[in-house]
């Protein structure tokens, strides 16, 4: 009987061991830091500098955060928007998505079941401070997949000191655009380009709003079905080319990106340019001095004029490898709450001249701006990508590929036709 009591004893010092060790090892687990794969777009020459470099208060933005919350690290990576797409693409492929993705479009991911819902991560507060019309845009059967990241508008900029010299009014319509491009273009010799289009990969379905929203056309119907071959849409689009061919614009629509266009604008090469609203922040760290001025995207005689605005979206990721998925979801809500916190987002958002998507930025950045209200008036009037359907992506793409074809001749309403077909089955 002694035997078994010491026995017994042994075997509950033993398992008090190792329940102490266990009890070690999970608090050592639980105080191990979380560590969050981050994508982020590539918006321009300062986006890295800001996030990994020396950009953000002396230091930057992953060091910051990082030091804030020590519970959690960030594996952050800045990709261009040429490579975005494939590079996400690739890594979904590969089971290897990212926890933490910036980047326009998002309804393919939530469809495959790819994205958590915004509820499972985001912190009241902080949802609650989106601008409601922004948090609308990425709505797909009541659930919300994304929050925004920033927006920006699209209006036009002209080269006032040319305007006065040729002794030209501001185009409102199509025909006074028309008018004004000649006049331009004879007075100079055709050594100003006088309208810019970018009809490239890399914006040509902004192009496609400029012209087709302004003729009262655009993505969708009033049902929110696809209408990519409406008759406003063809006259739109061949409006566009007609410029091309007329020679009134910068001479290769589909391979000038917009930011050669700001280029030849700040360099006073160029008259007209549809930009965002952070125009004013390029042209200054570039170092061009320019007396411009703004006004509404021309539209066609009698059509309403209508603004792009252009929103971005981070998004979450499902990942089923991770153990405590309440840890992970509070870990993203922390990399929300510390990137939309005051300093840090209105940091961001006036580093590239963008416009915020929380209404908390709004009173600190118009302080500093005094022309940054103005633009939050022309952002109330934008139109927005169709960017909750599907099909988006093809679209996006689909736009662009007419434009280009119909830049080298193709029959306009053929191939929205034909597009309209294909989005359609």
């Amino acid at each position: 009987m002694k035997k078994l009591t010491v026995a017994i004893l042994i075997v509950a010092l033993a398992m008090g061991s190792l329940f102490a060790q266990g009890a070690q090892e999970t608090k050592a687990a639980a105080a191990e830091p979380i560590t969050l794969d981050v994508i982020i777009a590539q918006y321009g020459p300062n986006t890295q500098n800001w996030f990994l470099g020396n950009g953000l208060n002396g230091s930057n933005f992953v060091k910051l955060f990082e030091a804030a919350n020590p519970d959690v690290k960030l594996n952050l990576e800045v990709v261009s928007w040429n490579d975005l797409y494939t590079v996400v693409s690739t890594r979904i492929s590969n089971n290897n998505a990212p926890d933490i993705l910036n980047i326009d479009t998002f309804a393919d991911y939530a469809t495959e079941g790819l994205l958590l819902p915004v509820k499972d991560y985001c912190p009241d507060e902080l949802y609650k401070d989106f601008f409601p019309s922004f948090i609308d845009q990425s709505v797909i059967d009541g659930t919300v997949w994304a929050v925004p990241d920033l927006a920006s508008a699209r209006t036009m900029y002209y080269n006032a000191d040319m305007f006065k010299e040729v002794g030209i009014e501001v185009p409102a319509t199509w025909a006074e655009l028309e008018e004004a491009c000649q006049a331009i273009l004879d007075y100079y010799g055709g050594n100003v380009y006088p309208w810019g289009i970018d009809m490239t990969t890399d914006e040509g379905q902004a192009a496609f709003t400029y012209y087709t929203w302004n003729n009262e056309g655009g993505f969708v119907d009033k049902n929110n079905n696809w209408a990519l071959n409406s008759a406003e849409n063809v006259e739109a689009i061949k409006f566009a080319v007609d410029l091309y061919k007329k020679g009134y614009t910068n001479p290769s629509p589909a391979t000038q990106t917009r930011y050669d266009l700001q280029d030849m604008f700040g360099a006073g090469k160029l008259a007209m340019v549809i930009a965002p609203n952070q125009l004013p922040t390029y042209l200054a760290d570039k170092g061009y001095k320019i007396n411009y001025g703004t006004a509404v995207i021309p539209a066609n005689e009698g059509k309403a004029h209508g603004s792009t605005g252009i929103m971005d979206r981070i998004m979450a990721f499902k990942d089923d490898s991770y153990t405590d998925q309440a840890k992970r979801n509070a870990a993203i809500g922390k990399f929300l709450s510390f990137f939309y916190s005051k300093d840090v987002y209105t940091g961001w958002v006036s580093m590239e001249g963008f416009l915020p998507a929380v209404s908390s930025a709004v009173a600190s950045l118009a302080a500093s701006d005094p022309s940054f209200s103005a633009w939050l008036a022309v952002l109330d009037s934008c139109q927005f990508y169709p960017t909750a359907k599907a099909e988006w992506i093809d679209v996006k793409q689909g736009v662009i590929q007419v434009e280009q074809s119909a830049l080298e001749g193709g029959d306009v309403k053929a191939l929205l036709d034909a597009l309209q077909a294909k989005v359609s089955k």
